[in-house]
């Protein structure tokens, strides 16, 4: 069974926490698969992981640049890891039927609009009786993560 976070975010956008989550994902020697809800999304978050930062960006692609193998980090709307990833890292709500083809998996939900709070309380659910090892995580006063019981 996959070890799955759920990352409560109320004080920082996904665009603002996201950078900083794969950033540590490579730093231990790690590659991971970011899973979106849409074309747009992924779109998005593409230009986005390229300047995030005026002096930082993240090696990543999607399908459209090809070669998935090679990318260290991979973003895509389709349950796949064509990177050999370790990490999966859902946004947008989406529910992967492939979780266990994981170490880790971070599940990423605004916390601010109380439909996807409780779409995240019905996944937290399904995972707990499917026997995943859960952890949920709350932004503190200074946007650390605090992990509560």
């Amino acid at each position: 069974m996959s070890e799955i976070g759920f990352y409560h975010l109320q004080r920082q956008s996904l665009e603002d926490v996201l950078p900083k989550l794969l950033e540590r994902v490579l730093e231990r020697g790690q590659r991971a698969v970011v899973l979106a809800g849409s074309e747009e999304r992924v779109a998005a978050l593409d230009g986005h992981l390229w300047t995030y930062e005026e002096r930082s960006w993240l090696p990543h692609g999607t399908g459209r640049e090809g070669w998935p193998e090679q990318q260290p980090i991979f973003l895509t709307t389709r349950e796949e890891n064509p990177n050999a990833a370790q990490i999966l890292v859902v946004v947008d709500g989406t529910e992967p039927a492939f979780v266990d083809r994981f170490d880790r998996v971070a599940d990423l939900f605004n916390g601010r609009d109380e439909a996807t709070v409780q779409a995240a309380r019905e996944r937290w659910s399904r995972y707990r009786a499917a026997g995943h090892q859960l952890t949920y995580w709350q932004q503190g006063e200074r946007g650390g993560w605090e992990k509560k019981d």
